[in-house]
């Protein structure tokens, strides 16, 4: 069955790699084949990658669009994972579900399944303190001065 995606005016997505912008109107993509797809939304920069699980979904995003690199990246994975399981023994579960998912190939599922890390991540920080409570660990841009 094909995928179909509606991409907004001005959208970026990933498609295997490429960062490809919808520079018109909105438009639909149909595949007809396997193809690695991440939306913005979805994305999550290496700058933003601040905190131990958010190391853990980068390194998964680059195991998922790069193909070529996958390797190096899966390992990067399980480095991460494994530090933050044992700072956060609670999230055993949540990381038990993660690498099932990489080591069936699922890496889509598996960064879905990350979001549950970040925010049991999240959660923590809360508790010790370290985030504010009204704080979702989403990054926020920070503004230069002016």
């Amino acid at each position: 069955m094909p995928l179909r995606i509606k991409v907004p005016s001005k959208e970026k997505i990933i498609i295997n790699g490429a960062v490809i912008e919808n520079a018109g109107e909105a438009t639909t993509f149909v595949f007809h084949n396997r193809v690695d797809i991440l939306r913005r939304k979805e994305v999550l920069s290496e700058e933003d990658a601040i905190t131990p699980a958010r190391r853990v979904y980068f390194s998964l995003q680059c195991a998922y669009l790069f193909d070529a690199e996958r390797e190096t990246y899966r390992e990067r994975f399980v480095s991460y994972l494994k530090e933050y399981i044992d700072a956060a023994p609670s999230a055993e579960e949540i990381g038990a579900e993660i690498t099932a998912l990489v080591n069936e190939d699922r890496y889509y599922d598996a960064l879905r399944a990350t979001q549950s890390l970040i925010e049991h991540e999240t959660e923590r920080l809360k508790k010790v303190g370290i985030l504010p409570d009204d704080d979702d660990g989403t990054p926020q841009a920070q503004e230069s001065p002016a």
